[in-house]
Formats: structure tokens, C-alpha cells, sequence
């Protein structure tokens, strides 16, 4: 979002940034609450989750670090919809509104840049919805496992090992499955000599086949 930025610019944004250490469990902020600033993780992990009156629960995004969060709720004059908290120990840094306002009045190009941060996290959240509708729930599953796997690359793979960054019932959430269909979808593909579960982590034996099996 600021590699664009002439050093002078990113001194003026910095002006209004300051770094926040929260514990595991803090609230970053809460459904309710005023839009002042955006965020970026810099260590750690943050979920940003809707709960109802009953207390249900459903993650909507897992921000790890180098990503940032709460950007397009900033240009609404509205209080926040969701919830933010931390997972981990977590380093953020917040941007305040008024200093990515100031930078695009000095100079309009800047939003630029924060339209292409919006821009990124609508794409994600389409995809989110095309995949609640038109995928299985193992399709999902599968999916996760090989969100950092080019598929479309001619390379042998080989084992892939892809580590679960927060408990198995908040990715479980951010699926839309329960944690007992996660659980048994995973031991269904452990069964097939597709993966293999080591606590949080999962050894994927053949990501072709994973791929085409999640096709059935």
C-alpha cells in the first residue's frame, strides 16, 4: 500500500501511526465502536469475526502479518460491523484516518493506494461467497490446503507441509463448517493417503491428487 510513496509522503503517514502490542485474547476493537484508523499486523494473528445476540460466532477474515484490516470501514461514517481480536501475542500498527485523509488531499494519487488495499480484500470476499455457494464443504477444505500451492505450475510438488496459524475450530469458522465436519473431513483425506495430520500440522503426500479429489 505505500511502496508507491515518495519518502516525504511515508514521513506524513507515519506521523500518524503508532505501534500497539495487545496479548492473546485483547480486543482490538468491537462491533459498535467508531472508525478512527486502520491496522496492520506486524507479528501475531488477528480474526475478525460477527457474533449474534446469542453468541454465535463466524470468523470472517484471518489477518496474519503484513496484511492489513478495517481499511474500507474507514471511509463510512458508520461505527464498526464486526469485531477484531487478537489470537496471539500480536504487534499492530494502526494508521489514523485523519493522516490517510491529509495525504489525499496533498495529493489525490495517494488513494490510489488505498483503493488497491479495498479492492484486494472485496476480491477475497467474493471469492468467500462463491465458494459458500457453489463449493462442498471438502472443496472448501481442500481449497485452504492449498491456498499457497500454484497449481497451474508443472513442478512435482512433493510433500507440502502446511501449518494451521490459529485452533482448527476458528479455520473450521472462517469455512463456514463446524469443527466435527473439519475434523472428519480431515481424517477422510488422512484415510485416503492424501495427507498426513500431525497436530497443527498437515503433510499433503500428493498435491495432485488432493486437487482432483476435491473436483469429485
Amino acid at each position: 500500500m505505500f511502496r508507491g510513496l515518495s519518502e516525504p509522503e511515508r514521513q506524513n503517514v507515519a506521523r500518524g501511526c503508532r505501534l500497539r502490542r495487545f496479548s492473546r485474547g485483547d480486543m482490538v476493537f468491537r462491533a459498535g465502536e467508531m472508525c478512527e484508523s486502520f491496522h496492520f499486523v506486524v507479528s501475531g494473528q488477528v480474526r475478525l469475526y460477527v457474533a449474534s445476540a446469542t453468541g454465535v460466532e463466524k470468523v470472517i477474515e484471518l489477518i496474519g502479518p503484513g496484511h492489513s484490516f478495517a481499511e474500507a470501514m474507514m471511509f463510512l461514517p458508520k461505527p464498526y460491523m464486526l469485531n477484531a481480536q487478537t489470537l496471539t501475542d500480536t504487534l499492530i500498527m494502526t494508521v489514523s484516518k485523519q493522516a490517510v485523509f491529509n495525504e489525499i488531499e496533498r495529493d489525490p494519487r495517494f488513494s490510489m493506494h488505498m483503493l488497491s488495499g479495498i479492492s484486494h480484500w472485496l476480491h477475497r470476499l467474493l471469492l468467500d461467497v462463491e465458494g459458500y455457494a457453489l463449493h462442498s464443504g471438502m472443496q472448501r477444505l481442500i481449497g485452504y490446503l492449498l491456498r499457497d500451492v500454484e497449481l497451474e505450475s508443472d513442478e512435482d510438488f512433493g510433500v507440502v507441509t502446511v501449518s494451521f496459524p490459529v485452533s482448527k475450530a476458528t479455520i473450521a469458522s472462517r469455512l463456514s463448517l463446524t469443527p466435527e465436519y473439519f475434523s472428519r473431513v480431515l481424517h477422510q483425506l488422512e484415510s485416503e493417503k492424501l495427507i498426513e495430520i500431525d497436530k497443527r500440522e498437515v503433510r499433503i503426500l500428493d498435491v495432485r491428487r488432493l486437487a482432483s479429489y476435491g473436483s469429485h
